[in-house]
């Protein structure tokens, strides 16, 4: 049985070929993988798969790596970046606000701890 070369990339074209050849002359996978000599006969069945659902465009979609899951959109409407913004401010100035009132308790403790003594 001749090997393929590993890790070669086939075009789409030549996927297509090779699951149109399969179909039509009823071939099975290893069949078929020897004929055009490609080294994995499991690698058909995904071509084929492909080729039932998408269609022959589908062998034109690259499909290596990692599917991405779902990232946010990159830009978010104006009126959402402009609420978030004011939103955030608000947030620093109460942060603010509770950080000095919190300097103003501690200092007047300090005070009565003071006096006491």
């Amino acid at each position: 049985m001749s090997r393929g070369k590993p890790n070669k990339r086939y075009t789409p074209e030549f996927k297509k070929l090779v699951v149109e050849t399969m179909q039509q002359e009823k071939l099975s996978y290893r069949e078929t993988a020897r004929q055009f000599e490609i080294s994995d006969h499991h690698r058909l069945q995904d071509w084929e798969r492909i080729y039932l659902i998408e269609g022959p465009e589908g062998f034109a979609i690259e499909r290596r790596g990692r599917e991405s899951k779902g990232r946010p959109p990159k830009q978010l409407p104006k009126q959402v970046e402009e609420d978030l913004l004011a939103e955030v401010q608000r947030l620093r100035a109460e942060n603010d606000y509770l950080k000095n009132l919190q300097a103003l308790v501690l200092e007047e403790e300090r005070r009565q701890h003071k006096k006491r003594w």
